[in-house]
């Protein structure tokens, strides 16, 4: 029983690294988030989900590896014992995205799967990065990986339609089904190129009008997604304080 605990103990300790590897990713994504958005008047990110493997996942996949069942054995061959989802609007918000946690200075990543432009044979898309994260324990620190998958909403929809359809076959899907899961995935990447493209013109659109309006106009500032006109007289004193500089 003492050493049931025991084992119970070490394991609870040794996810909690992996969750605090979670928490720590999530703050840096949600102030990037907001800086993003602060300065370009855009959110990238529509949305994150965050998942923990529990020990009985854990210990099947050491199983089917054939790997010794020890944690130093875990840490070295799962990377996915963490997993943070990232759903973006655009194709191009995914590497922008992957381009703000590569110059991180305490993150490291050690490695990239590109399913993007190089998708999976039965059409699946995402950005993969295997992401080592910091973690301060009360008597060490720790280097914890986190598996990052970058993807579009119609990216994301296509895979957890697929995962679905997976689990309900039992993973022996007909191959007129797997014709068409593909026929869907390669739809879903037309429909992101085309919407980034229409997002590209709508920006275009956007400059051209700023570009052209009238010298004087009206200036205002975005809070949090509201718009505010910015009182003259604020604008006046501005001015008066940059004339005295």
């Amino acid at each position: 029983m003492e050493q049931f605990k025991r084992f119970k103990d070490e394991i609870t300790r040794f996810l909690m690294m992996y969750k605090f590897a979670l928490d720590s990713l999530e703050t840096k994504i949600e102030i990037l988030k907001e800086e993003f958005h602060f300065l370009h008047d855009y959110n990238p990110i529509e949305h994150t989900k965050s998942r923990l493997k529990s020990p009985e996942s854990i210990l099947n996949k050491m199983y089917r590896k054939g790997c010794d069942i020890s944690f130093p054995s875990i840490r070295s061959n799962i990377k996915d014992i963490a997993g943070l989802r990232i759903t973006c609007s655009f194709v191009s918000d995914i590497y922008r995205i992957a381009d703000m946690l590569r110059i991180q200075s305490d993150l490291t990543i050690v490695e990239t799967k590109d399913y993007i432009r190089n998708p999976k044979p039965n059409g699946y898309q995402s950005l993969h990065l295997i992401v080592e994260v910091p973690v301060y324990m009360s008597d060490r620190q720790e280097q914890v990986c986190v598996e990052v998958q970058i993807r579009t909403i119609a990216m994301d929809f296509w895979a957890s339609l697929e995962h679905k359809i997976f689990y309900k076959y039992n993973e022996s899907v007909p191959p007129g089904l797997l014709r068409e899961l593909k026929e869907a995935a390669d739809s879903a990447a037309a429909l992101d190129k085309q919407m980034e493209r229409l997002h590209n013109e709508v920006l275009e659109i956007k400059e051209n009008r700023m570009e052209n309006a009238p010298p004087g106009g009206s200036k205002r500032i975005i809070i949090r997604d509201q718009e505010y006109p910015i009182p003259a007289a604020f604008l006046q004193l501005i001015d008066g304080v940059q004339g005295n500089e």
